[in-house]
């Protein structure tokens, strides 16, 4: 389009900061959810369904897709900055990046947009920023997988108005090394296994890079040693050590064949004994690009495309059979710092894209 970018019909910096004004600590979630409910309830034309401190909003219109608008109310705990603060065109304080940003525009988005050319479900879920078991998306995918239904989503997660594609699987491994405990004046009669970590590491580390470009997006694998265990008393020589890795591996390898690869790395340092267990893995997401709804929206605009390098629940809904892609107005730098804050440009910018898509469909 030509001309100046439309500004959503109400102030999104000061929505924004109403919510973050709204403690919501994970696990402390139910004080949002209620006010998100009764300002969605009261405009009419939702269908709401509650499910614990987890929102689902939808529209039943007969549209022929649905795209579903999905983001977590969660905060990490405060750090001095429990209250909003509006300096100029700024917010600051807890949540305004990692997400109330991407709340307030779901939320205008909803108040504005009655009869929108897609069907359009709204969550709003808790408990994003914690131990992965406890996730509300994950609750509700499995109590009301109905609820869930969409042809592609758009997750409100921080990306600075860009669109950072599918998300990157992440694993841990422990890798036990054995030695021989001996009397540390008298090293040669045992195996120090402390020291052979020495040699593990030092295959981690020159372990070549892997960046796979897939739909345009070039992801970025890493393996990193992220704790390391090991000593028995000041005058002994260490029979056991370990490391736990880390390992962010591209959505273009399950997590059978990502094992795999560390294992190869780790082969040439191990002997008998040695053990390696993986000990948790979520699954990456494809880019999802190729879907006409997300082809609309990252072609209609002069968005950047990137990969999402780390994990987000966009592999929740991919696991779910629905294509997703991250795009929200706040910096992910500033999540979770004393100083996190969002843009009204990144808000504004976001509610553009997100409500041109609305409006026009694919």
């Amino acid at each position: 389009m030509t001309g100046p970018r439309p500004r959503p019909p109400h102030d999104l910096l000061a929505l924004t900061a109403e919510l973050v004004d709204i403690p919501s600590v994970s696990r402390d979630e139910a004080a949002i959810t209620a006010h998100l409910e009764h300002e969605l309830r009261a405009l009419g034309h939702l269908d709401l369904t509650r499910v614990g401190d987890n929102l689902v909003a939808r529209t039943e219109l007969g549209r022929p897709s649905r795209l579903v608008l999905a983001g977590h109310t969660d905060t990490v705990p405060a750090a001095g900055n429990e209250r909003a603060r509006i300096e100029g065109d700024t917010l600051w304080g807890l949540g305004a990046a990692d997400m109330k940003g991407g709340l307030a525009v779901m939320l205008e988005l909803a108040r504005t947009m009655p009869s929108p050319a897609v069907d359009v479900t709204y969550v709003f879920y808790a408990r994003e920023e914690i131990d992965a078991s406890a996730s509300g998306l994950g609750e509700l995918f499995a109590a009301r997988p109905d609820l869930m239904v969409g042809d592609a989503a758009i997750l409100g997660e921080p990306t600075a108005a860009a669109i950072e594609a599918g998300c990157q699987g992440t694993m841990h491994l422990r890798v036990d090394l054995a030695g021989r405990r001996a009397h540390s004046a008298r090293p040669w009669m045992g195996r120090n296994a402390v020291h052979r970590l020495g040699a593990l590491l030092a295959a981690v580390e020159a372990r070549p890079e892997r960046r796979p470009v897939l739909q345009g997006c070039e992801y970025r694998e890493a393996l990193q040693a992220v704790s390391v265990e090991g000593g028995v008393a000041r005058n002994v020589v260490p029979d056991e050590a370990s490391v736990t890795l880390n390992h962010r591996f591209a959505p273009d390898r399950t997590p059978d064949e990502a094992e795999a690869a560390v294992r190869e790395v780790l082969a040439p340092v191990l002997d008998e004994g040695d053990r390696v267990e993986r000990l948790e893995v979520a699954d990456g997401a494809a880019p999802g690009l190729d879907h006409p709804l997300l082809a609309a929206l990252a072609g209609r605009h002069d968005l950047e495309i990137r990969a999402k390098l780390g994990w987000t629940d966009v592999a929740r809904f991919a696991a779910a059979g629905v294509p997703a892609v991250n795009l929200g107005p706040g910096d992910s730098t500033y999540a979770h710092r004393a100083d996190e804050h969002v843009e009204r440009d990144f808000l504004d910018a976001t509610w553009f894209v997100l409500a041109d898509l609305l409006e026009r469909g694919v």
